[in-house]
């Protein structure tokens, strides 16, 4: 086992080959998690135009628990990976077991929040009475299971953080493929089973996710050689937490920003068309499939940028920085295309009505939001590597100025202004001022913080 551990390949292996090795099986995985989530929203989008929109709406608080779970998760990888680049091994060893007990927390937290406050939160947005039940039925389930999201994504990132990311791509395949499969079963009635509606879209995605918890669990037990959790006598170390949370606060704060934006934009939304927050609903299913492999290169460069960082090898950081904006880059200007060409066919696989609103709205949506998709690959990769190297709040500023700070205010007064056609323009010009942001920043943070580590002697 030392063996092993003196010869960590993100150390060792040349920066290129080591970020598609450790990025590939992530992005696939990633791609077959947002492939459920449109098959679920098309699944669902068939039973009524109400369904979709209480699915829609249902979307923050969604993000929401993603947020928390994937910010935690970076907190913790980015700690686990210092810690084995520093050789603190046993430090590496009870961050992993104080992630774990951080996401049991998170799930009895949100737990409580679904059951009490899912049906005045969708009281918000509509006095539809069926849309309200509708979304109500799909969030409790969601947030009262949701400790298989959360427990996921701990494990997943802890595996990730010792350079090990083939098994996660076989816990979220497995999870995802499960959702597909049962997700028509649950929502119709197949095989005796009753039909649930949205409900049953709810029960799939949770069995999928429990299920990828388990795998989580069984692969670090196994597979990891390097970070070995023991929860026998185990009690919460306050200074890995707040360790931790350093990092991953700022990402739950960035992430969960993405709430309060998107239901700001649906309010401005329902003010001028209802139809229109389900083309925003449809639009976020839609730009997963680009943007799920960005974070999945991201999984990957963030523990090599942090394992050297804390090795002190300034040029394996500075070249995994470079390749990841390049596949980055790549990856956006590949999902451009495809939602510049044909936006028609992937709206309508959302529309089972006769009603063309949702093509008429949506064409001209999903072609204005695309253009920042370049921009926004860019931006991506900065904020990981701030969050790689210990300094989330650059993270957070990011996205506090791209969602909150420029977002809703440019959207509401175009909406004024210009409205609905132009609300869309709010995204490309908020992408382009955050990327600006996100260079100045991370020059200071060079000059500072990146310039005076040592040179590796390994093979970049």
């Amino acid at each position: 086992m030392e063996e092993q551990r003196r010869e960590n390949k993100m150390g060792v292996q040349p920066v290129g080959k080591l970020l598609i090795s450790m990025s590939l099986p992530v992005m696939v995985s990633m791609l077959v998690q947002a492939l459920y989530n449109i098959v679920d929203s098309i699944f669902v989008a068939q039973l009524s135009e109400n369904a979709l929109r209480a699915v829609s709406l249902a979307f923050p608080v969604q993000n929401l628990i993603i947020a928390v779970g994937v910010g935690t998760g970076v907190g913790i990888n980015s700690l686990v990976s210092r810690r084995l680049g520093e050789r603190r091994f046993e430090e590496a060893n009870k961050a992993a077991e104080n992630g774990v007990f951080l996401g049991v927390c998170s799930w009895l937290v949100f737990a409580v929040l679904g059951l009490l406050f899912s049906r005045p939160f969708f009281q918000l947005f509509t006095t539809n009475q069926e849309v309200i039940q509708m979304g109500v039925d799909y969030l409790v389930v969601c947030t009262v299971f949701s400790f298989g999201s959360f427990l996921q994504l701990v494990t997943e990132r802890i595996l990730q953080a010792t350079g090990i990311t083939i098994y996660n791509m076989i816990t979220q395949g497995t999870g995802a493929i499960i959702n597909i499969i049962f997700d028509p079963i649950f929502i119709f009635g197949y095989f005796g089973v009753p039909a649930m509606g949205v409900k049953g879209a709810a029960i799939a995605t949770v069995m999928g996710q429990i299920v990828a918890m388990i795998l989580g669990f069984v692969f670090n037990y196994y597979k990891n050689v390097e970070v070995r959790m023991n929860f026998r006598g185990f009690r919460p170390d306050g200074r890995i937490i707040r360790d931790i949370y350093r990092v991953g606060l700022p990402s739950i704060v960035m992430q969960s920003i993405a709430t309060p934006m998107t239901m700001g934009i649906n309010k401005i939304l329902t003010g001028l068309n209802e139809v229109a927050v389900s083309v925003f609903g449809v639009y976020f299913k839609l730009q997963s499939f680009v943007f799920m492999p960005v974070f999945g290169l991201t999984n990957g460069m963030v523990p090599i940028v942090a394992y050297n960082y804390g090795a002190r090898h300034r040029d394996r950081i500075l070249g995994t920085i470079r390749h990841a904006l390049c596949y980055s880059v790549g990856i956006m200007v590949v999902g451009i295309l495809v939602f510049q060409l044909v936006p028609d066919r992937l709206l309508l696989l959302f529309d089972s009505s006769e009603d063309q609103q949702l093509l008429t709205l949506g064409i001209p949506a999903l072609r204005i939001i695309s253009i920042s998709f370049p921009l926004a690959g860019v931006g991506i990769i900065f904020s990981s590597v701030f969050q790689a190297v210990g300094n989330g709040v650059l993270s957070l500023i990011m996205s506090l100025v791209r969602q909150l700070v420029v977002i809703l205010p440019v959207a509401w007064l175009l909406a004024r202004w210009a409205g609905l056609g132009a609300v869309w323009f709010a995204f490309p010009f908020a992408e382009l001022f955050s990327v600006g942001l996100a260079v100045l920043m991370f020059r200071s943070f060079y000059q500072n913080r990146i310039r005076s580590l040592g040179t590796a002697q390994n093979n970049l």
